[in-house]
């Protein structure tokens, strides 16, 4: 006679934002139970008051032998290190998969999964100007795009569970790429956008203009008041891509300085147009729904 059947569980390891918010919009996913993992007291007793999760433990790879996909939202190099330090813990036939910035330096850090365990890179395209499980809600990935970074051994079954798992988060799509062309884009739409806040917030005049600053100042440096740990993994795990994005819009910068040093009206002007007619196009394809894929 058949014993009990096992039921199965999702294990997400580090309840912050996104895996807090994760944990919040998987749960009535299908059969499975959403397990949260986490190291601090303070932390496990939010989760708790919030039923974040539907089990909450303090011993991640103890419960990895029970897991049937593991989300790993963890600091990049926390998940790295979770990954090493637990490479034969994970069950066979399980799903694995983060949802870290960068793509790259975490597929790498895979491989050092047995063959039996499926590695698949994710990003989910939203977040706050806040972090912490304090933030997290179940919406938060609602209408977002949610890239993932197949490799060539990702199984269909475990894709297709992906696609489920999105649909059931409400992610307004699933978007395939690869880990190299995701991070040259996240490098240009993410990273370059915060090096640009912190590099206008570097600046004394910050504190001198109060009544001055309109809604494209707090536009440009909203993202300014990040993270600061956790971004400086990010741009340095992502510096190739980044360093080219970041040449190119130095060379941009001084055409502009030198047309306006030159008073070069007509120069400037072209300038302008060019750029303005560029974002007038973007905005019609987006209007479109053009963009959902176009970048990958």
């Amino acid at each position: 006679m058949d014993g009990p059947r096992r039921q199965k569980q999702i294990l997400i390891v580090g309840l912050g934002l996104i895996g807090g918010s994760l944990a919040l919009a998987l749960q009535g996913f299908e059969d499975y139970l959403v397990v949260g993992a986490v190291r601090s007291q303070a932390t496990y007793d939010k989760a708790q008051a919030r039923a974040v999760a539907q089990r909450l433990s303090f011993d991640p790879a103890g419960e990895l032998s029970q897991s049937d996909v593991v989300i790993l939202a963890q600091d990049p190099q926390g998940i790295m290190d979770f990954l090493w330090d637990n490479r034969d813990r994970f069950r066979p036939g399980s799903l694995v998969l983060d949802v870290c910035g960068v793509k790259t330096a975490i597929q790498q850090a895979a491989r050092c999964l047995p063959p039996t365990v499926d590695f698949i890179g994710c990003h989910p395209m939203a977040g706050k100007e806040v972090s912490g499980i304090d933030n997290a809600e179940a919406t938060l990935f609602r209408n977002t795009h949610f890239i993932i970074t197949p490799g060539q051994d990702s199984t269909p079954e475990h894709l297709a569970l992906l696609e489920r798992m999105a649909a059931h988060c409400q992610f307004r799509d699933v978007v395939r790429t690869t880990c190299q062309r995701h991070d040259e884009m996240i490098a240009y739409t993410s990273q370059l956008m915060h090096v640009i806040a912190l590099s206008v917030c570097d600046n004394e005049e910050l504190f001198s203009c109060m009544g001055f600053e309109g809604g494209s100042f707090r536009d440009c440096t909203r993202v300014a008041a990040l993270d600061v740990p956790l971004w400086t993994q990010l741009f340095t795990l992502n510096a190739p891509a980044l360093c080219r994005v970041v040449d190119q819009l130095e060379q941009r910068l001084r055409a502009y300085r030198l047309a306006i040093q030159a008073g070069d009206r007509e120069g400037l002007a072209a300038m302008l147009e060019r750029a303005s007619e560029r974002k007038k196009q973007r905005n019609f394809e987006q209007a479109r729904g053009d963009d959902v894929r176009a970048p990958f």
